[in-house]
């Protein structure tokens, strides 16, 4: 496989794994299960903790928010862009 067939594949691949998100959390049940994960993951409030365990719990719990949101709001390019580093 060459380089170029390597990045088509795996742009193909995040295409998918995008559709796959707004398929699952753009229902009406999708939308509970958000309204949920926003609580548990503070997609609102700050991740600041005192313990550095606990603080570290809270910031990976938001990253998981953020790479959810990311697959729902974001263009393909902008996905691609934050995904590739580029």
């Amino acid at each position: 496989m060459t380089y170029s067939e390597a990045v088509t594949a795996t742009r193909e691949f995040l295409f998918k794994r995008q559709s796959a998100y707004r398929a699952t959390f753009t229902s009406p049940v999708g939308e509970i299960v958000l309204a949920d994960l926003a609580t548990f993951c503070r997609a609102h409030t700050s991740t600041f903790h005192l313990t550095p365990h606990m603080a570290a719990r809270l910031d990976g719990r938001r990253e998981v928010w953020l790479r959810v949101q990311s697959h729902l709001n974001l263009t393909q390019e902008q996905l691609w862009k934050l995904q590739s580093g580029e």
